[in-house]
């Protein structure tokens, strides 16, 4: 392959994974609206109209579910998730770049664990609903735990080969590895 031929290919593979973040980032925005517009609604039926709706609760659990396993795929691709980098700031540049590379392989084993697993909770409840939404099988509630550890894997391909985006609204070329 040329490197030409290759700079297409990362840039194709930038642009899919540009792609899967805002599929994230929109599952997880819409979830937080909603989250926000029904919650709410809760407290008015039951504090205005005395009469407690019984759905808004569990769907907000249920939309949490979404917003956290969603927002958290498209935070870590960017690195702006929550981290504690006081001991590995002080060390040399080859260390830390080190304790990236252990830090990614770890995610890995996460994101495995979350995609094989998942996959399994999903399939063991994908027949049980729940008691709010008899309509809702307890499976397709659990599949954001696979598909964001999909997600995730896809993620940690994209920051292994070609780097962590800088700033997606501004330059959507390849990044140099990081781990290079």
């Amino acid at each position: 392959m040329t490197s030409e031929q290759r700079g297409k290919v990362t840039i194709h593979f930038r642009k899919a994974m540009d792609a899967l973040y805002f599929v994230c980032v929109v599952i997880a925005g819409t979830a937080l609206v909603l989250i926000s517009a029904v919650i709410p609604w809760g407290v008015y039926t039951r504090y205005v109209l005395n009469s407690a709706a019984s759905w808004p609760e569990p769907a907000a659990v249920l939309l949490t579910i979404w917003l956290t396993f969603f927002g958290a795929a498209a935070c870590y691709r960017l690195g702006i998730h929550m981290a504690v980098t006081v001991g590995v700031d002080l060390l040399p540049t080859a260390t830390r770049k080190a304790c990236a590379f252990i830090v990614e392989m770890l995610m890995i084993v996460i994101a495995g664990f979350m995609v094989m697993y998942g996959v399994r909770l999903c399939v063991a409840t994908w027949n049980n609903t729940i008691a709010d939404f008899p309509f809702l099988s307890v499976g397709l509630v659990y599949s954001p735990i696979p598909l964001s550890g999909a997600l995730t894997l896809l993620f940690i391909i994209e920051h292994l080969t070609i780097g962590r985006p800088t700033d997606l609204a501004l330059d959507s070329r390849a990044q140099p590895a990081a781990f290079a």
